[in-house]
């Protein structure tokens, strides 16, 4: 693979790497970090035919999310090479979290979220993991929630074997609950795949985001996946507020938020999700 880096790297940026190091790329990515004399890149391949356009979709989420003060690393280039398709970013050292500044990231999350927009949703799909993500604009948010999020994907979970048809009538009616559960806001701009996975810091312990499924959407969707397989400090959550107050009992309806992540694991990991998924729908209805 790192012949195939070099290839890309003497074509794309016109120099020879001096040291390719294998990192972490998740479970469907390789990623490498390339360094030369002057400059380091980091560079992630996939399979061009099973992820069309998914680093595009990146790319765009990526420089939608360098409008915030958060540090997103620039976009060098993307494409095709061979059967790959690649990513190419700036290179940024990062560091444990336990080192992150909670305070600061608190408040340029809820900063990035008075960011809005008309419609809730995106121009473009794009990726959560390796599940299209659908964004087609809406109005509302709830109307946004239940086509392009919930609905859609018991869609593909049914066909896949992992809800019944009861279950499917249990999610529409979860979905009919939606407008008296959820207060109205605007729509925010998301990070969109906010696990603790995708924060990072660099040295001076500020926050760095990475690998984004950015759309428009209600702003408690970034809080939930915060939450869903960890928790943030008190301290974040009080600068978040400071700067742009939550509305009352988002903690109570957290869950109707996590539905959503919890599905996109269901359908990419299987059934050991489902009574997650389940207790969620059945709670409401």
């Amino acid at each position: 693979m790192t012949s195939i880096v070099e290839e890309i790297i003497k074509d794309k940026l016109g120099t020879t790497p001096d040291k390719i190091s294998s990192l972490s790329g998740g479970s469907i990515n390789d990623a490498f970090c390339v360094s030369c004399s002057k400059n380091s890149w980091f560079i992630k391949l996939n399979s061009k035919e099973k992820y069309p356009g998914m680093f595009e979709a990146e790319a765009n989420g990526l420089r939608l999310l360098q409008a915030s003060e958060f540090i997103i690393p620039n976009v060098i280039t993307y494409g095709d090479h061979s059967e790959y398709t690649y990513l190419i970013l700036e290179f940024i050292n990062t560091h444990s979290t336990d080192q992150i500044k909670w305070g600061i990231f608190g408040n340029k999350l809820a900063k990035m979220h008075g960011s809005t927009s008309e419609t809730f949703g995106l121009n473009s799909n794009n990726y959560i993991g390796s599940l299209i993500q659908k964004n087609d604009q809406q109005k509302t948010w709830v109307e946004f929630y239940a086509n392009q999020r919930i609905l859609a994907l018991s869609e593909i979970a049914f066909n896949m074997g992992l809800l019944s048809s009861s279950e499917i009538k249990n999610t529409e009616r979860f979905c009919n609950e939606l407008e008296a559960l959820i207060p109205i806001e605007p729509p925010s701009l998301l990070h969109g795949d906010l696990w603790q996975g995708n924060l990072l810091c660099n040295k001076e312990s500020l926050p760095v985001l990475i690998d984004p499924a950015v759309y428009y959407g209600h702003r408690e969707m970034d809080l939930a996946m915060l939450f869903l397989f960890g928790s943030i400090p008190n301290e974040s959550i009080n600068e978040y507020e400071l700067e742009y107050p939550l509305e009352k009992g988002w903690k109570e309806r957290m869950d109707i938020h996590q539905l959503y992540p919890l599905m996109v694991h269901l359908i990419l990991f299987g059934s050991s999700y489902h009574g997650s998924v389940s207790s969620v729908i059945k709670k409401y209805v």
